[in-house]
C-alpha cells in the first residue's frame, strides 16, 4: 500500500538528491532546510548494518553517551534499597525505591525515561519484565543499567546526559535519536560522531564484510538524507 504524503513533504523531498551521499555537515544543513513542522523535531539516524540478526555472534547492541544530550529532561528511576537508595537519591535520581515502586509500575505507572537497578534488586524487578521489556525500560547488564551502589552516581549522571541505547532489529537496522533540530550544527555533529563511534566499537565477533552499509539522517516527518559513509565514519574516528 502506497504511503500518501502531504504537499509540504513532497516539496521537501525535491530538495534532497536521492543519488548523493551527503557529508554530515551538508546533511544537517539540509535537514534544517527541509523541516516544515511547527514543533522542534527530533533528529534521528538510521543505519543499515552488514550483519545477520539471526545469528547470536552478529548482534549489535550497546550504549552511546551523546555529549550534548537529547534536548529533553530525562527522568531517572532507580530500584535500590538501604544505603544504595540513599546514594541514588543524593545522585539526583527522580524516583528511588523498591517494592513500592514495583507495585506502582504494576498498577500502570511508567512516568520515567530510564530505569536503573542494583544487582540485589533484580530478583524482584524481574517480575516487571513484560511491562518494562516491551518499552525498552528493563534494567539490563548489557546496556549498563544494572550498577553496583558505588557506581550509581556515575550511572545516574550518564543517564541525565544523552545516554542512548542502540540495538540491531530483525531487519538489520539500527534507529537512534541524536538530538533536536534546533541544536546548532556543531552539537549535532558531536552527537553523531559519538553514536557512530560507539556502534563501531560494538562490532560483533561474527561480523564479516562491510559492517555499516548505509547511514541515513532524518528529522521527525522530514525526508531521509543519505550520508556519505567515508566522511561519516571519519567523523566518528575523530570523536
Amino acid at each position: 500500500m502506497a504511503t500518501h504524503h502531504g504537499k509540504k513533504y513532497e516539496e521537501a523531498v525535491k530538495l534532497v538528491d536521492r543519488n548523493k551521499g551527503y557529508t554530515p555537515t551538508e546533511a544537517i544543513d539540509l535537514a534544517k532546510k527541509t523541516s516544515y513542522v511547527k514543533f522542534d523535531p527530533t533528529v534521528e539516524v538510521h543505519l543499515r548494518m552488514g550483519v545477520d540478526p539471526r545469528h547470536a555472534d552478529q548482534q549489535v547492541r550497546g550504549v552511546a553517551l551523546l555529549p550534548n544530550g537529547l534536548g529533553k529532561q530525562i527522568r531517572v528511576l532507580v530500584f535500590a534499597q538501604g544505603e544504595a537508595q540513599k546514594i541514588a537519591e543524593e545522585a539526583g535520581a527522580d524516583y528511588v525505591g523498591g517494592d513500592e515502586l514495583i507495585k506502582r509500575i504494576e498498577g500502570g505507572w511508567i512516568d520515567f525515561d530510564i530505569a536503573l537497578a542494583t544487582p540485589d534488586m533484580m530478583g524482584r524487578v524481574g517480575r516487571l519484565g513484560k511491562i518494562l521489556g516491551r518499552r525498552g525500560l528493563m534494567p539490563n547488564p548489557k546496556s549498563g543499567t544494572i550498577a553496583q551502589p558505588a557506581d550509581l552516581p556515575r550511572v545516574v549522571r550518564d543517564a541525565r546526559k544523552g545516554r542512548v541505547e542502540f540495538k540491531l532489529d530483525r531487519t538489520a537496522l539500527i534507529h537512534v535519536p541524536i538530538g533536536k533540530l534546533s541544536f546548532d550544527e556543531a552539537k549535532l555533529l558531536e552527537n553523531l560522531a559519538a553514536l557512530i563511534d560507539a556502534i563501531v566499537r560494538a562490532k560483533p565477533s561474527g561480523a564479516k564484510g562491510q559492517y555499516i552499509r548505509s547511514i541515513t539522517l532524518t528529522s521527525t516527518m522530514g525526508p531521509g538524507i543519505r550520508l556519505d559513509l567515508a566522511s561519516a565514519t571519519a567523523l566518528a574516528a575523530a570523536a
